[in-house]
């Protein structure tokens, strides 16, 4: 792929770049040549959630995450230590650990009964001396790299280049602080959600700012006109602050009226719904009362898997336990209009008809991501696709 930061100091600015006021294309939305390429070139090497470090507190509990054909295992050693490798059995390939989570002494291959070790180590193999050319040594499971950041666990593939996560969020480390990332707990289990959408559709959604007074009621009612957005280069802001008049819908009102007082927070976080998006596929949205995150995993051009979890401080408050159930009630809806949008948009980027789309100068974080898109696949500066075979060119 070449230097990705040269890459990206070559275009770092609308200034330099010539398609500034365009959009990505429709065709990067539905071409399987390009999905393929930028698979390799954009996700493999970008940091994925994997969960919180509380989720593995003990030696050999683990967390797996599933995404462009491989499984990931982040689990606790018997060091303390948080490692990731791939579940892959070094033998036959045999997957060796099922579902989202789980505890182990030792990883034992179901298929043969190879024993790894929490550390990676290949420790145990029946029969032995019937592997001429085995060596323990370097057979271990195949690591992953890990980021923990504010307690939260992260993973990538590949290391090409990317700024770490502590990197991406090191612009708003004073705003999140308070917020006490590290000692937050689990509240909802890994939740899985399919849609018949490109996963750059999802993400553009998240950041535009456009379609807020549109497109979601609710949200226009509780913000009024506090909604804002900003580019920081590898993550964009958004927040809105919740206005004092009482919404006309039962759950909004509930929320805005019954949040307990949150006192580990200033004053200005205790009515703000905090956003961020980190590049280029992970979101999480941050209330007083808790923290969801989110991320959209690519399964083909068409499909993604949304991967949904959520956090807070222990909180045994009853009044905290009703509104975190209205924050669901009044999101429910968001991502109910969202889903609608996404889908009709992905729709419309079939349409040979459509090339790319003029951008606003408002629209700073479509602008951000499309600037990095095009710095690491030129080809998607092109309106319409090329012919067949251009990336093997």
């Amino acid at each position: 792929m070449g230097d990705l930061s040269s890459a990206f100091e070559s275009i770092s600015s609308a200034d330099v770049d010539p398609d500034a006021d365009w959009s990505l294309p429709g065709w990067l939305y539905t071409d399987p040549e390009y999905f393929a390429l930028e698979m390799d070139k954009v996700l493999r090497p970008s940091w994925q959630i994997v969960c919180h470090e509380s989720d593995i507190a003990l030696p050999g509990e683990y967390r797996t995450l599933e995404y462009l054909g491989e499984s990931v295992v982040a689990v606790r050693g018997d060091d303390g230590q948080i490692r990731a490798f791939t579940n892959v059995c070094r033998h036959r390939a045999m997957r060796l650990v099922e579902g989202h989570a789980g505890c182990v002494k030792k990883f034992v291959c179901p298929y043969h009964a190879w024993v790894f070790e929490t550390d990676g180590r290949l420790s145990g193999v029946p029969m032995k001396s019937d592997y001429p050319a085995l060596k323990l040594e370097e057979n271990g499971l195949a690591p992953v790299s890990v980021e923990v950041w504010r307690g939260f666990v992260f993973v990538r593939l590949e290391d090409r280049g990317f700024p770490s996560v502590a990197e991406m969020m090191a612009p708003f480390e004073e705003e999140v602080a308070p917020y006490r990332f590290e000692e937050m707990r689990r509240i909802s289990d890994v939740r899985l959600r399919e849609r018949a959408v490109n996963w750059k559709n999802v993400g553009d959604n998240y950041s535009d700012n456009l379609h807020i007074p549109v497109a979601h009621d609710g949200l226009t009612r509780i913000f009024g006109r506090s909604y804002e957005i900003s580019d920081h280069g590898w993550a964009d802001r958004m927040k809105g602050d919740l206005v004092e008049k009482p919404s006309a819908n039962f759950w909004e009102r509930f929320y805005q009226t019954h949040l307990p007082d949150v006192p580990h927070l200033p004053p200005e976080s205790r009515q703000r719904w905090l956003y961020y998006k980190l590049w280029p596929n992970i979101a999480f949205d941050i209330y007083a009362d808790q923290i969801d995150f989110m991320q959209w995993l690519p399964v083909s051009p068409t499909t993604t898997v949304l991967r949904e979890m959520a956090f807070a401080l222990p909180d045994d408050r009853r009044e905290m336990k009703l509104v975190r159930y209205a924050n669901w009630r009044v999101n429910r809806v968001v991502n109910q209009e969202d889903t609608w949008l996404i889908e009709r948009i992905q729709k419309g980027m079939a349409s040979k008809t459509y090339g790319a789309g003029p951008i606003g100068a408002s629209e700073v974080c479509l602008r951000s991501f499309a600037r990095k898109i095009r710095a690491i696949v030129p080809e998607a500066r092109l309106h319409k696709a090329p012919p067949a075979g251009w990336s093997r060119k």
